[in-house]
């Protein structure tokens, strides 16, 4: 009860306690492991009161305790073919597909919960955890492209050499996901233009068959079943945006990109990466988005454009409170947009400057000369600074954070990730860090080669 007093909401935090430990009266035989294993109910204290989104999970499937008594839980994050394996395991004798969604929500809400709970206990950096929420991501994405096509297939056939790829954009596509991060996601597909219409008994031409099949896709992922949603999904950054198709056909989006797409349409294109489609289709999309950001551009017309960009976001969400860490002045738009914006003016001449990564893009830009090293000192700790404070508010708070009303866990929490002396100290230091990039920033966009 003492860890649950540290709370931003204690009576809140008791409550999820009491919801716990009814749900655990079902199941004598985790109350009995929890009895011996102090610190696990001292990290259970700590979930309940830092992180009320992931407490929420836990008093409604308190089976996920097991993950944390598992004694592999502190041990490497598993990777890519572990978490395929778990994934398989998990969905192998689903017998309907409703029962396949709602052990896809079991399998991502049980892995953010462990990759949430090593970020609160300080086992694992903010980049693995990024990685972690990207892995089970992109898993689970190939999962329901893989069952939607072959379930619209059954109702409407195929339509001859057709082919999808789903292009992952923002915080996925740029291996940079949160415990929060909705998936940014673009549907492509290509088909025998001679042959537009389906074989099947439903049959279904052309653009109205992969319009069909991105919506079944997207229900997949936003139902609401009895373990949530799986994941939001936000496909405005598709061609014309809302206005647009929700599915562009391969030659749509070469001649998009190539004649109607603003600067900030090829800045957001920096961070797309294909996750789940056939091979020879993906090298075919890489080989197109390759193409559009390595073209010459005017180096003026690129930065007043980024310069009006970051104006508008300013104008529409402020600047001004340092724990916006996206939106404050020098946060992270600033380090993102002057990374989209290196890579657009450079990669005509130095194609090697082009990474999905933020802080890879600020390596490759140093390795290459057209960044100094020491704004790239001042750069690259910052995003990393941001990085890791990011994780845990997206973790812990679903609202503006405040840290007047903070919870003493959820400070102790963030002055560990920002491994400083105490809060005090991260306040100071996030100030004098965004000073600094807001610096940068404005300095390299007013320069000019």
């Amino acid at each position: 009860m003492r860890g649950l007093s540290r709370a931003e909401h204690p009576d809140a935090a008791v409550n999820e306690f009491d919801r716990f430990l009814q749900a655990l009266t079902r199941g004598g035989r985790l109350i009995s492991l929890l009895a011996q294993n102090k610190d696990v109910v001292a990290l259970v204290a700590l979930i309940l009161g830092a992180a009320p989104r992931l407490g929420d999970m836990l008093a409604r499937h308190p089976q996920i305790m097991d993950g944390l008594i598992d004694p592999r839980f502190f041990g490497a994050m598993p990777d890519r073919d572990e978490l395929s394996a778990r994934l398989t395991a998990t969905l192998a004798d689903a017998d309907s597909y409703e029962e396949f969604l709602d052990r896809l929500r079991m399998f991502g809400q049980e892995s953010l919960f462990l990759t949430g709970t090593r970020i609160l206990s300080g086992t694992v950096s903010a980049q693995q955890a990024s990685t972690a929420f990207g892995d089970v991501a992109e898993g689970i994405v190939h999962t329901v492209h893989d069952l939607t096509a072959r379930q619209f297939a059954e109702q409407h056939g195929l339509i001859k050499g057709q082919q999808t790829a789903i292009l992952a954009m923002g915080k996925l596509g740029g291996r940079e996901m949160t415990a929060s991060s909705d998936l940014d996601l673009i549907l492509i597909y290509d088909f025998d233009h001679d042959h537009p219409d389906s074989d099947g008994s439903r049959s279904l031409h052309g653009a109205q068959y992969f319009a069909r099949y991105t919506q079944r896709l997207i229900s997949a992922f936003t139902t609401r079943t009895n373990y949530g949603v799986l994941y939001d999904i936000d496909m405005r950054l598709r061609p014309s945006g809302r206005a647009g198709p929700v599915a562009t056909r391969l030659d749509a989006f070469a001649d998009y990109q190539d004649n109607e797409a603003w600067t900030w349409e090829h800045m957001a294109l920096t961070r797309a990466r294909v996750i789940s489609g056939p091979p020879d289709f993906q090298k075919q999309i890489e080989e197109l988005i390759a193409r559009v950001l390595m073209r010459p551009r005017d180096i003026d017309i690129i930065a007043n454009d980024v310069l009006e960009m970051r104006k508008a976001v300013a104008d529409e969400k402020g600047e001004n409170d340092i724990w916006d860490l996206k939106y404050a002045a020098g946060g992270i738009v600033d380090i993102e947009f002057l990374a989209q914006y290196l890579q657009l003016i450079h990669a005509a001449e130095k194609p090697g400057i082009l990474n999905v990564n933020t802080m890879q893009v600020y390596d490759n830009a140093v390795k290459l000369g057209v960044l100094a090293s020491s704004d790239a000192e001042i750069l690259r700790p910052a995003a990393r600074l941001y990085q890791n404070l990011t994780q845990v508010l997206r973790l812990c708070v679903s609202e503006k954070f405040k840290p007047d009303t903070a919870g003493e866990d959820l400070l102790r929490v963030m002055t560990r990730a920002a491994d400083a002396p105490d809060f005090s100290a991260v306040e100071a230091r996030l100030g004098e860090t965004q000073a600094e990039v807001r610096e940068i920033f404005l300095k390299l966009m007013q320069a000019r080669p």
